[in-house]
C-alpha cells in the first residue's frame, strides 16, 4: 500500500498540545466541571511562553544583571526576576479565574478583583542567580481552589499541600519543559517554538524506585547535623547494589533543573535545614509543596528532615521555609533509616 505524503515526510500530524490535553482530561475525569481550572491552566501556559521568550532574548536586551532591589526573602532581584513577576501577575489578573496570588517576589499576597475561584502560589523565576552562566531556570507553581468565602484572604493559601488541585514547573533551558499534575499522575510537555505550543512528550511519567544519584549542596555540610553527614558519607562508599560503585553526585544549584533530572532519572534531591538555616532555605508554598506533589504523583516521595511528609505541613506564613528531601521512594526510605 503506497505511503501517504505525511508518512513519506515522517511528520506526526496527531500531536497532543497542552490545551488539547487539558480539555480531554476535563472531559474524561470531570465532565460536569465549570471549566474554570482549564481556563486558568491555559492562562498559565501563556505566562510560561512569555517568560521563555524573554529568557531567550535576555542577553540581547540586557535583562541579565542586578535590578537594584531585593525581594522579601532577602534575595537580590535580577532584572529578569522583576519582569517574570510582572508577567505572572498580569497573566493571573487577566485570566479572571484567580482571586489570590502569592509570589516569592512580593512581600504580601495579592488579591484581585472579580470572581476568581483559585489561589496561585509561584516562584516566577527560580534559580535566577545562575542565569548569567546559562544554567536552566524555571517557574514553579501550585494551585488551590478557594474555600467557600470567595473574598480572597491569606486563609486560602495557608493550607496543607494535600489541598492543592494542581502543581508543576516550567524549566527554561535549551527547550522549555513543562511538568504538570492535577492529581492524576505527571505529564511532561515541551514547547515547540515554531508552533508556539507545548507538546506532550512525557505522558504518565514515573520516577524509578531507586537510583544511585544524590543531589545536595555539600558546601553546607559543616552546618549539617551528624546523621545527615553520616548519610551522605555512606553514599560515597562502594555499594553492593551498584556493583561496587558509590552513588554519583549531581548538583546544579537550580532547584527546577535538579528536580527535573531527578524526576527523569531517579535518585534523591535534598536541601536540608542546618545550624545556619534552622528552618531550611526553600519556601514551602511555592517551592516545596509543588515539587512534593509532582514527586508523589510520579511515584516518589517528599519529606522534611524529621521524616514527615512535606504535603502534610501547615504553613503559618506565606514565605515559610522547610528542609526537604525528595525523589525516588527507595532513596527516601533509605534516608529515613538515618533519622534519629
Amino acid at each position: 500500500m503506497p505511503q501517504s505524503l505525511s508518512e513519506q515526510m515522517k511528520v506526526e500530524t496527531d500531536i497532543i498540545t497542552l490545551s488539547r490535553f487539558i480539555l480531554e482530561e476535563q472531559q474524561k475525569h470531570a465532565p460536569k466541571a465549570t471549566g474554570e481550572l482549564t481556563l486558568l491552566l491555559n492562562s498559565l501556559q501563556f505566562a510560561f511562553k512569555f517568560i521563555a521568550h524573554n529568557i531567550r532574548r535576555a542577553e540581547l536586551v540586557n535583562l541579565i544583571g542586578i535590578s537594584g532591589t531585593a525581594n522579601v526573602t532577602g534575595d537580590v532581584q535580577k532584572k529578569l526576576d522583576v519582569i517574570g513577576d510582572e508577567i505572572f501577575i498580569n497573566a493571573m489578573k487577566s485570566s479572571g479565574n484567580v482571586k489570590v496570588l502569592v509570589s516569592e517576589e512580593q512581600e504580601d499576597l495579592i488579591v484581585f478583583e472579580g470572581g476568581g475561584r483559585y489561589a496561585v502560589c509561584t516562584d516566577p523565576i527560580d534559580g535566577s542567580s545562575n542565569i548569567d552562566a546559562g544554567v536552566s531556570v524555571g517557574t514553579i507553581f501550585g494551585i488551590y481552589r478557594l474555600k467557600d468565602d470567595l473574598t480572597g484572604s491569606i486563609r486560602d493559601v495557608l493550607r496543607k499541600g494535600t489541598e492543592m488541585v494542581a502543581a508543576g514547573y516550567t524549566m527554561y533551558g535549551a527547550s522549555a519543559h513543562l511538568m504538570i499534575t492535577t492529581g492524576r499522575g505527571v505529564s511532561g510537555f515541551t514547547l515547540d517554538t515554531q508552533l508556539g505550543e507545548f507538546i506532550l512528550t512525557l505522558p504518565n511519567l514515573k520516577i524509578p524506585h531507586s537510583r544511585g544519584i544524590y543531589s545536595v549542596n555539600e558546601g553546607n555540610s559543616h552546618y549539617w547535623p551528624e546523621y545527615t553527614k553520616k548519610y551522605i558519607e555512606d553514599l560515597k562508599k562502594p555499594q553492593e547494589s551498584l556493583g561496587g560503585k558509590p552513588y554519583s553526585a549531581r548538583y546544579i544549584g537550580s532547584m527546577v533543573a535538579d528536580i527535573h533530572r531527578t524526576l527523569l532519572y531517579g535518585g534523591i534531591f535534598a536541601y536540608p535545614a542546618d545550624s545556619k538555616l534552622k528552618n531550611g532555605k526553600l519556601r514551602i508554598l511555592y517551592e516545596c509543596f509543588p515539587m512534593a506533589m509532582l514527586m508523589e504523583q510520579a511515584g516518589g516521595a517528599a519529606i522534611n528532615d524529621k521524616g514527615e511528609r512535606i504535603l502534610d505541613i501547615l504553613p503559618k506564613g506565606i514565605h515559610d521555609k522547610s528542609g526537604i528531601w525528595l525523589g525516588s521512594k527507595g532513596e527516601i526510605d533509605r534516608y529515613k533509616e538515618y533519622i534519629p
